[in-house]
């Protein structure tokens, strides 16, 4: 009889270890789909510990990281879960009301919503900075991004009271589609971090653009791209920084969509054609003749609203 060599079975997951496991799969789902995701990873794991503990560390980072919007409770208004909006673990500062909503991050919705405290709001001379601008950015976002939703933080130097020191602002531009009917959710982000130098009389500009798409009928297709870039003018009055900051930042993202178009124009003859068997187990031969049909550049500006 031949020799048999007993195996040891591989040893049981500890709770910390399916905890991180889940947390990476709900932390990498597309725009719009980390509460389907949840649901079937509830069901997998079977085990409400470990699944509380996952959700738990999960959702506020998924969160803010797609930045998503929020109505507030009493319906005077939105707020975006941002990390530069955030007070502490559960509560997040609206600028432009001037509020601070409650939020359950699970559930993703607003529970409670208060008027902010002087400490946590910038001084009357920088929000004069921050109000032109957040007028010109929602202009510009209303017309760019029908679906989309904007804020302007500061985000350091906020108790400046008057010229002679430096302060940073920070535009949030946040668009999505979700459409999981058609099998397609779509996002935009885009962060703009404005550096006001007053002894140089400069405002820096440095920004962050961020598209995502997830196409799921009958496979399993997604984009994720990202962009950084830099630019400058000079430090005026509110009002003309305002106007100045929103066409470099308008002139920028049409750059970057113009640019993913052109890319996306040669996927067929190019990584669409690499992928594709040369004679699929149909034996019908792809139509490379009239691949331009096929047009990711298309949906996505469909799904996400832009261009409109």
């Amino acid at each position: 009889m031949a020799d048999f060599e007993y195996q040891d079975p591989e040893p049981e997951l500890s709770e910390n270890q399916k905890k991180e496991i889940a947390k990476w799969f709900l932390l990498n789902s597309p725009a719009g789909e980390i509460q389907y995701v949840a649901k079937d990873l509830r069901s997998v794991l079977m085990d409400e510990k470990v699944y509380n503990m996952a959700v738990s560390e999960a959702f506020p980072l998924y969160n803010k990281s797609y930045m998503i919007c929020l109505e507030m409770p009493d319906r005077s208004g939105d707020v975006l879960v941002t990390s530069f909006g955030e007070l502490d673990e559960n509560e997040y500062l609206d600028p432009r009301t001037a509020q601070v909503a409650t939020v359950d991050h699970v559930k993703q919705v607003c529970t409670e919503v208060r008027h902010a405290i002087d400490e946590e709001l910038p001084s009357a001379y920088i929000e004069e900075f921050r109000c032109a601008l957040d007028a010109e950015i929602i202009k510009y976002v209303g017309e760019a991004y029908p679906k989309g939703v904007c804020s302007v933080y500061c985000i350091n130097g906020k108790d400046v009271e008057e010229p002679g020191s430096d302060f940073e602002l920070a535009v949030v531009i946040s668009a999505s589609k979700h459409s999981p009917q058609n099998f397609c959710n779509g996002s935009w982000r885009s962060v703009w971090i404005i550096e006001f130098k007053d002894d140089q009389q400069v405002v820096e500009v440095r920004g962050t653009m961020q598209v995502g798409a997830h196409y799921f009928e009958e496979g399993n297709v997604q984009l994720d791209a990202n962009h950084e870039c830099r630019d400058s003018t000079i430090l005026q009055s509110p009002e003309d920084c305002a106007i100045s900051i929103t066409n470099i930042i308008l002139h920028h993202e049409t750059e970057y969509m113009t640019s993913l178009e052109a890319s996306y124009s040669n996927l067929p003859d190019t990584t669409f054609k690499e992928l594709r068997r040369k004679l699929p187990v149909t034996r019908t031969l792809f139509p490379w003749h009239n691949s331009l049909q096929i047009s990711l550049t298309r949906d996505i500006t469909k799904e996400l609203g832009i261009g409109k």
